[in-house]
């Protein structure tokens, strides 16, 4: 006879010797009990062998269903029992701490038993799963705020995890059945043992978790519980991101950000993000941490010239380009009209002037807002007219969500941005030949057509740029600057905060580079709605925008390269302004005001 075989029945025999008669209140079988379960769980640790065939017994299955049955009750109702007389209470209490601490140890070992019988072997998981209820209580409890305050709990809520774990790890239909059960659950049994289980994982823990959810996603947001589920790890991970590398932590936000990973690649990132709306608020912190989570997915996924995975990714791609484009739209729109409030003038609706869009996205930053209100046709532009009441100098509106609103421009700029660039490098393999390179969507392509009503990105950002140079005075030694150079007043410079404004016309200015290059469709639409003049005006010092200069540069060339109109455009623009002898700057006799 096999040493596995006769090791994993001899397994089996033990613990069933160790459960019968067995009583919680007798500490000899007690104590008795918890040693088997130890040296049990250290034999089912040897190989699959003896797993195997100490599952085969029949008799085993029973007594562990029984065993933990009576361990969830006894422990769920231990405090229940305590009718004790307040003179005796010093007694009780060292006799009640005794019968809590063998219970521990009891459940403790039992995990760990069931953990290791399970390990691998299928058969195994099927019959252990009818364990799962309780397990799952007695984790629920081992997870509560009182109990987490004891090390000895959590390290028995650990272990709990790994049985559970373990129970279900690489079974797709025990990974359906637990999922399908945690998303209907009431949101008390489920969310606050779920927002602990981040403290308890370890390294055996992570493979496992993340084939507990891989084929799950579509319950993780379109279930209430689920989006409860997604709300607390997303706080998890806020709080967990600066963690040290190997700690408990960090391992914990790698496992959350696993499990967003496979969110966005399943294509729920749209549905989630519209679970995290709360009332009339434009953005939520939960909605700008997804962003972010996207953003750094699309950042640490490129595409190589073929294979499955380049294929996923580019699928991903082409799921959140909707999305991205409607975002975009949604928040420049809110953006635009908020600035445009602040700076006195009247906003109006998007594509309702003749052009097709804004006429203030052809108007040029200039001294000042009354002189920025006209078009580089000279013509007033209806969306940068000045109201008749108040100055242009101070703020005629101020909306606390604008920087919210800008943080969130940034990030899916910086999202659309990624993914151009990739369809441009898979486009150019795609057009020399590489091999097994497959038709793809070219995400570039979708971007410079998508539209919101008239207006296409490519206006949306060259209105954006524009209202964004007069409202949001940048930084030149510390200290803001009008668009000419001159150092701004006490009462101008009050115009905009810089928190929630940082990069803001470095990206958008770059994403208009990104979609300008090599698309004389582009060059084009940015002369006609006035965008030259205000690339222009971006090639300049901006210390809330580190490298503004170059990417407005790098703009600038990409809307110059193979194209004569803009080329002449830009011929025809004289310096407005030049440095006098006394060191002062001074209007140039002879230059062109745009």
């Amino acid at each position: 006879m096999p040493a596995d075989f006769s090791q994993g029945l001899a397994v089996a025999s033990q613990f069933r010797q160790a459960c019968a008669q067995f009583n919680f209140k007798d500490k000899s079988r007690t104590h008795s009990l918890i040693a088997v379960l130890d040296l049990t769980a250290q034999a089912l640790a040897q190989s699959d062998a003896i797993r195997t065939q100490a599952g085969e017994d029949p008799k085993l299955w029973s007594d562990l269903r029984k065993l933990w049955r009576d361990l969830s009750r006894m422990q769920l109702s231990f405090w229940d029992n305590d009718d004790s007389d307040e003179e005796d209470e010093q007694g009780n209490s060292s006799r009640e701490n005794e019968q809590e601490g063998n219970l521990r140890a009891v459940c403790m070992g039992l995990a760990k038993f069931t953990r290791n019988l399970v390990a691998g072997v299928p058969g195994n998981q099927a019959r252990a799963y009818d364990n799962e209820p309780d397990m799952r209580r007695l984790l629920h409890f081992y997870t509560s705020w009182s109990a987490m305050e004891d090390n000895e709990a959590v390290a028995t809520a650990r272990v709990l995890t790994q049985a559970l774990s373990n129970t279900v790890t690489a079974n797709d239909a025990l990974v359906a059945r637990l999922w399908e059960t945690y998303m209907h659950l009431p949101e008390d049994q489920v969310v606050l043992m779920v927002s602990r289980l981040s403290y308890t994982l370890d390294n055996s823990d992570i493979h496992a978790q993340l084939h507990t959810w891989k084929q799950e996603e579509s319950l993780m947001t379109k279930t209430q519980v689920g989006v409860r589920i997604c709300v607390v790890l997303l706080d998890n991970m806020v709080r967990l991101h600066e963690a040290d590398e190997g700690t408990e932590g960090a391992k914990a936000f790698d496992v959350g950000y696993a499990i967003f990973t496979q969110i966005i690649e399943g294509g729920f990132v749209p549905d989630l993000y519209k679970k995290f709306t709360i009332g009339n608020e434009v953005v939520t912190p939960h909605q700008t941490t997804l962003l972010k989570l996207v953003d750094s997915y699309l950042q640490s996924t490129k595409v190589h010239s073929a294979g499955s995975q380049s294929s996923e990714i580019l699928k991903a791609h082409e799921t959140l380009g909707s999305f991205l484009a409607k975002r975009f739209f949604a928040f420049s729109e809110y953006a635009q009209k908020a600035m445009q409030r602040s700076l006195g003038m009247v906003p109006t609706d998007r594509g309702k002037t003749d052009g097709g869009v804004s006429n203030g996205a052809s108007a040029s930053s200039s001294e000042s807002v009354a002189s920025s209100s006209k078009s580089a046709s000279g013509q007033p532009s209806s969306s940068s007219s000045p109201s008749q009441s108040g100055s242009p100098d101070i703020p005629q509106e101020l909306d606390v969500m604008l920087p919210k609103v800008c943080e969130a421009i940034v990030l899916i700029t910086q999202c659309i941005i990624t993914i151009c660039l990739e369809a441009e490098e898979q486009q150019t393999r795609l057009d020399n030949g590489f091999p097994n390179v497959a038709p793809f969507t070219n995400m570039k392509n979708y971007f410079i057509l998508k539209k919101h009503g008239d207006v296409g990105v490519v206006e949306d950002l060259v209105e954006l740029l524009h209202l964004l140079d007069v409202f949001l005075p940048r930084i030149n030694f510390g200290k803001p600057v009008n668009p000419n150079g001159t150092p701004m007043t006490t009462g101008q410079s009050k115009t905009a905060d810089s928190s929630g404004f940082s990069y803001l016309k470095r990206d958008l200015v770059r994403l208009l580079g990104v979609l300008s290059h090599g698309v004389k469709e582009v060059q084009d639409r940015v002369r006609e709605v006035g965008g030259l003049p205000v690339v222009m005006n971006l090639c300049v010092i901006d210390e809330r925008n580190p490298y503004l200069r170059e990417h407005a540069i790098f703009t600038l060339s990409n809307l110059l390269k193979h194209n004569l109109e803009n080329q002449k455009y830009v011929d025809s623009v004289k310096p407005s302004q030049e440095w006098a002898e006394d060191g002062t700057l001074r209007t140039k006799v002879g230059a062109t005001l745009r």
